[in-house]
């Protein structure tokens, strides 16, 4: 509890560094008992639902997806995502937002005034119903986002039940994280206030019939918190958790965390920083430290990313398209984010209405590939259900990625050239040789141990058999 305190005061001049140095600090705190749990973590480790194993994730920014950012606008959408491949669907927070000290014109989807109500500018209770039966109906499920850390200043828990919510040396509310103004800290020492919002929760199962629940800042609440909270959610339904956090001890509450460090090692490849063995370093560090079960996201943007970071095409450049291709091929769960797959190339506003430009894209083509694939192919498949990704190495390792995974019968080849350079390359080792089927040119392919390759820039390749 000293740790949160002392990280409150940071002072940071965007939400998102602020965001980083609080995450930085709170694991450097955790890094100890995390370090080599991996083996006591997986015995707690409650498998995430079956029908999770072979699906990957679409974050919805409900505001910016239509120009009235309404469920029933959504709904239109649905048919396209399902042809596409997605299975889940994420929605940003669908509460209603805060107004006192809000950010912008409209405020952050994650300043909730009102945890068992939805946001009136996306329609009403029984539209949101409409909404998640529709979801089904399309052979998809759909998880919100929670925000259980804090809430809006003029949240009616303020009045109700001031006692639940942290203080700061003046004795008045005050926000998590300097930069967050727009929010209140709650108290977790309060044993009340874990009860409620258990409760809570539990209503968004019962009463709409959701999949699950994206946790914003999972790790800056008490993990004991999130321990209660499965076992609850389970009682009503098998939920599927996904945890905005990235260490192990998460995992016997969540079925999924962020891989932050592979963006990161995206991020840094593509402005020549790190090369394509980073990525296999960081995997292997990844596989010892988390359980078998435990779902990783990857990811090339996300909310987050996008508005104050940049999107895909100002950090990754030329390589975006390619580094798409790895986040769905490694171990993990892929994550798409609205308007990826039309291309998105402009940062959106999070405070304020910024619709999305929909429009034909190669992207979605891309996508719609790699999903399909995904379902169909058990070697891609999440977590334990899976095979492992095995490196194969080349004349080329710092600039070539290349590595094969199988299950069973089962089997992926990926090859792809993460550099600005074209290359000519041999491939080395027998985990390779063999026949395989070009997933995008549907062209049959065989390899034999002697076998070389020649990419383009940035250029990648995908087999299967």
């Amino acid at each position: 509890m000293a740790l949160r305190k002392r990280i409150r005061w940071c002072s940071c001049a965007s939400p998102r560094l602020a965001f980083v140095l609080t995450f930085l600090a709170v694991t450097q705190a955790a890094a100890s008992t995390a370090a080599g749990s991996a083996e006591a973590v997986e015995r707690a480790v409650p498998r995430p639902p079956e029908w999770s194993r072979n699906l990957a994730i679409y974050e919805v920014n409900l505001r910016q997806f239509s120009p009235q950012g309404t469920f029933r606008e959504f709904e239109e959408h649905l048919p396209r995502l399902r042809e596409m491949g997605v299975g889940i669907i994420w929605l940003m927070p669908i509460h209603p937002i805060g107004e006192v000290n809000r950010k912008g014109s409209l405020g952050s989807y994650y300043s909730v005034k009102d945890y068992l109500a939805v946001n009136p500018e996306h329609g009403t209770m029984e539209d949101f119903r409409h909404l998640v039966q529709a979801i089904h109906e399309h052979g998809m499920y759909v998880i919100i986002d929670w925000v259980a850390n804090h809430t809006a200043w003029d949240n009616s828990l303020t009045k109700e039940h001031p006692e639940w919510f942290t203080r700061g040396p003046d004795g008045l509310f005050m926000p998590p994280v300097a930069d967050w103004t727009d929010v209140i800290d709650l108290n977790y020492g309060i044993p009340e206030l874990g009860d409620y919002m258990v409760d809570a929760l539990r209503f968004w199962v019962r009463e709409t019939g959701i999949d699950g629940f994206r946790c914003d800042v999972a790790g800056m609440v008490p993990t004991a918190f999130w321990e209660g909270v499965r076992p609850a959610l389970d009682s009503v339904k098998p939920v599927f958790m996904l945890a905005e956090w990235d260490t192990p001890e998460m995992h016997p509450s969540f079925d999924m965390t962020y891989d932050w460090d592979l963006y990161r090692t995206f991020n840094g490849i593509a402005k020549d920083k790190k090369n394509a063995s980073a990525i296999v370093s960081h995997l292997t560090r990844d596989w010892r430290r988390y359980p078998a079960t435990a779902y990783r996201m990857q990811f090339t943007s996300n909310h987050d990313e996008n508005s104050w970071n940049g999107t895909e095409y100002e950090r990754l450049g030329a390589g975006a398209e390619a580094f798409a291709v790895v986040a769905f091929t490694v171990p993990g769960m892929p994550l798409i984010y609205s308007g990826q797959e039309a291309g998105l190339d402009r940062r959106l506003a999070f405070f304020d209405k910024d619709p999305i430009e929909w429009r034909e894209h190669g992207m979605t083509s891309v996508y719609r590939s790699l999903l399909a694939l995904k379902r169909r192919n058990r070697a891609l498949w999440n977590g334990a259900s899976g095979g492992p990704m095995i490196r194969v190495h080349t004349s080329e390792d710092k600039a070539i990625l290349a590595f094969v995974r199988a299950r069973d019968e089962n089997q992926v080849f990926v090859v792809a050239n993460l550099s600005a350079h074209p290359l000519s390359f041999r491939l080395k080792g027998t985990l390779f040789p063999g026949t395989y089927t070009d997933l995008f040119s549907a062209e049959r392919v065989t390899f034999d141990r002697k076998a070389t390759l020649s990419l383009g820039p940035w250029e990648y390749r995908v087999y299967e058999r």
